[in-house]
This record gives C-alpha cells, structure tokens and sequence, in this order.
C-alpha cells in the first residue's frame, strides 16, 4: 500500500485529508521527496518559508502534498506519476533522483527542485540563465567539491594515506563524486576506496568495511538518502573513530567533524520562492537556475577532541562557524 503522508508544519506535523483537495480553491504543491519527514523538518521549514516570501502561506491560500519514499529511489517515478495525475499546480523535486522523476512523468506541470548536480550537464534543463521547458530550481553543486573536502582532510589529518569515499550507488552524483576525489588524489598522492551504501544496514556494514581497510579518513558523498540518515552516520563516524568530512552543516551541527559545501536550507527557501512565484504565473523557462553564492566550513571541536585531533589554526580561521 502506498504511504502518503500530508503535512502541514506549524511547530509540529499535522494531517490533512486528501478528500478536501477536489473542494478547495488553492493550489496544491507536489512535494516528491527521497526520505522521510523527522530528519528533514528544517528542510520543509526553509521552503515554507520562501513560499511565504511569495505571498504564499500553507492552510491560507496553498496546501502541500508530501510524498516520501523513507529510503531508496525506486519508487520515485511511481510517485511522481501519481502526482501528475493529480494534477498538482507544481511538483518540487528534492534532490537530483526526485527531480528526475518528475521531470521524465510531465513536460507540462511546472517543476522546481533543488540539486547537488549539474542541471545543464544532467540533461534537466537547456542551460542555467535560460532553463527552457518546465523546469528550473535550485542547484547547490554538491558533485564538485569532493577535491575540496579532500584537501579540508588533509589539512587536518597529514598523515592520511587512505581515504574512503561513501557514496550511494544509485544516486546519479556518484561518479562527479568519484572522479572529483580521485582526480585530487592523484595529485596529492592519496589512495582513495570507494564504498557503497544505499540503504540502513549497508551503511552499518560500509563502517564496518572502513575498519577492515585501515582507512585514515572519510569523505560522505553528498545524498538525499545520507541527509535523512545524518544521525546514525554521525553516530557510525564516532563509534569507529574516524575523521569524516561531510556536504553540509547539518552534519556538524549533529556531532560530525567538519562540513563544506554550500547551505542546503537556503537552497529550499529559494525553491519556496520560486515555486510561489510560479503559482503566481511566472514560466520556469523565464526564471534562471539559482547558484549558491557561496560556500561554508563548519569546524566542531568537541568532535575533534574526541578523536584525538587539533584544527590547524589556518582552518579554525577559515571556517564560518566553530562549534565548542
């Protein structure tokens, strides 16, 4: 049986009947998204809060329907098929495999996301300043900054000869991934082990991987799937000892070591935006692709003292913010 969850968030998740929709004047937004609600409310909160920017507020004059997959990507063309024949006034696409999904299921229904990818090179639309057809959105880049995060790595841990990548196989930012970090390892002279997880239980074993490997640091791929997960990542990294650098702050903010890569709430409150704007009859081909306007390290020290590891001052200097 399909899980449909309708939520509005006032401080807390509430219900809403589907059979109310046919009935109500407003406009629904098609909310297609690769995880589930609890680790991901901050998310919600940031696009409901471009929304509002738009003149657009949840129960008044826009309602939202929330489908989410828990985990894995398989059932997102399903999913996004149902919200077609719905016929939602916009569909939002959070992250590269939902925003796919949508856009193979309509090239009518205006479509928003937010992705770590390419948009141009992925095939999602025609170009960044003028997207065409029924798509555009948010891209934060998350593929290439892996040569960064390695260097970050570096930094803090000289002495590290093998670095473990994980990734989730089945997320189409993967080989960015891979091929960014190893094209930095060739030059810093790193070894580099790719490791794959999709799911809870290969994420355990991957941990379980790094210890049989020796691995002296990690980097975490940017994924949908990884953000809903952040908790127990976070927990794995600590309980195994390794340093692992992670795509956003959220991580840190939960107990990681570090993050770098642009900020992922900010990027679902420009798609609230935009998805309000469109409700007010703007063309997805007439508003550009946005781009992070800049990118943010955040340092938690309590983290690296557990491990036994100092920040050099050059990065405790650089970084946005440091959690004590």
């Amino acid at each position: 049986m399909k899980r449909r969850i309708f939520i509005t968030l006032l401080g807390a998740a509430a219900a809403w009947p589907f059979a109310a929709y046919p009935q109500q004047p407003t406009p629904v937004i098609g909310f297609l998204f690769s995880g589930s609600l609890k680790p991901n409310v901050n998310l919600v909160t940031a696009f409901r809060k471009g929304l509002s920017e738009a003149g657009y507020v949840v129960d008044k004059n826009v309602a939202i329907e929330f489908l989410w997959t828990v985990g894995g990507y398989d059932r997102l063309p399903e999913l996004a098929a149902d919200l077609v024949r719905r016929k939602v006034a916009v569909i939002f696409g959070a992250g590269p495999p939902a925003a796919h999904a949508a856009s193979s299921a309509t090239k009518t229904i205006p479509i928003v996301f937010v992705s770590g990818e390419d948009p141009v090179k992925s095939g999602l639309v025609a170009s960044l300043n003028h997207p065409g057809g029924n798509v555009t959105g948010a891209a934060v880049f998350t593929g290439q900054l892996g040569a960064k995060q390695l260097g970050l790595l570096r930094e803090l841990v000289p002495n590290a000869a093998l670095v473990a990548i994980l990734v989730n196989p089945n997320n189409p930012l993967t080989e960015g991934v891979i091929t960014d970090v190893r094209a930095a390892a060739a030059v810093t002279g790193h070894r580099i082990q790719i490791v794959n997880a999709s799911d809870e239980g290969e994420i355990e074993k991957a941990f379980a991987t790094l210890k049989e490997l020796h691995a002296d640091a990690l980097i975490v791929g940017a994924d949908p799937y990884f953000f809903a997960r952040s908790e127990q990542l976070v927990a794995l990294a600590a309980r195994y000892m390794v340093p692992a650098i992670f795509e956003f702050r959220e991580f840190a903010m939960a107990g990681g070591l570090m993050s770098y890569g642009a900020s992922i709430t900010d990027g679902y409150r420009q798609a609230g935006v935009y998805a309000g704007q469109i409700l007010k009859g703007a063309k997805p081909t007439d508003l550009p692709v946005l781009q992070p306007t800049r990118f943010e390290l955040v340092i938690n020290l309590k983290t690296a003292k557990s491990l036994g590891l100092e920040f050099p001052a050059t990065l405790l200097g650089s970084a946005d913010e440091v959690i004590e």
